[in-house]
């Protein structure tokens, strides 16, 4: 496993995460290298494909039709480029979903887009100009979001797109927010008795970086960044769900519920999976 390009693409990069499943990960990759553990309650979240093969990606349009309504999964982590059109060892990639989506809109046998979804949320890297896609595919075909749990961060974002939202009872949305997360490693370092020199051109070239402790300036250059893109994160709900920014803005990215999601307008109904298929179905004349 190649664990320092997981770390670089873990920390100090924004992620629209479930805080959660941010623990998670967090607490497996500093048990990997040895600094720490941090004990959790929170579980881990399903989605893989065990069948994936180069002969089967070739052949696979990411998705299958099941009545002429076209179910594609947004399941797990969510990352900017997987190399997969499917779920892939617990993570789905914007890049997947992307073409899956298109190939599905073009497919004349599919009338109808189900995105099938069960997710903590992931990078922002790559998910709004997904989430802007899929927005601008309205009105060519019916698309909705179909919660089998949850759609928290990324996965909401993804969600907002669709025409309707369905969510079960016992699942969730929101978290509509962004988080960086910056590990310090400056003590541990010092307790080992190392020393690390970094040689940069460019004052700020090595800022946030781990060996030594975040700088006002680097940390006031972080917060700006989760703030723009926090900022884009609500404009992009407010539209896609016809809700006003201060709404969205006065969730402060909590996670809510089926039935409060509803009633702040995060999603339509609160139904089981195949209820909302059969919804889907209808309305599309399948």
């Amino acid at each position: 496993m190649n664990l320092p390009h997981l770390a670089q693409r873990l920390f100090n990069t924004p992620l629209a995460l479930h805080p959660q499943k941010a623990e998670v990960v967090m607490a497996a990759m500093m048990d990997r290298f040895g600094i720490t553990r941090i004990n959790t309650l929170a579980s881990d979240w399903p989605g893989e494909d065990d069948s994936f093969t180069r002969k089967a990606r070739n052949q696979d349009s990411g998705y299958d039709v099941v009545g002429g309504i076209a179910v594609i999964p947004v399941q797990g982590t969510l990352v900017q480029k997987l190399g997969s059109l499917r779920p892939y060892s617990g993570m789905s990639g914007y890049d997947g979903i992307r073409q899956s989506f298109l190939t599905a809109m073009n497919d004349p046998e599919v009338v109808g887009i189900c995105l099938d979804i069960d997710s903590p949320g992931g990078e922002v890297a790559g998910c709004f100009d997904l989430v802007d896609e899929i927005y601008h595919a309205r009105g060519s075909k019916p698309i909705h979001a179909i919660l089998t749990e949850n759609a928290y961060s990324a996965a909401y974002a993804i969600a907002s797109a669709a025409d309707r939202i369905h969510v079960p009872r016992t699942g969730g949305v929101g978290s509509v927010g962004v988080i960086v997360i910056h590990c310090d490693w400056s003590q541990r370092i010092k307790e080992d008795g190392l020393a690390v020199s970094i040689i940069t051109y460019g004052d700020r070239k090595a800022e946030s970086n781990p060996y030594v402790k975040l700088s006002d300036q680097a940390r006031a250059a972080i917060q700006d960044d989760v703030d723009t893109m926090g900022r884009l994160f609500v404009s992009t709900v407010a539209r896609n769900r016809g809700i006003s920014e201060k709404t969205i803005r006065n969730t402060q990215a909590a996670c809510f519920l089926a039935a409060d999601g509803v009633q702040l307008g995060l999603a339509d109904a609160v139904m089981t999976p195949d209820a909302a298929f059969r919804k889907l179905f209808t309305e599309a004349g399948a």
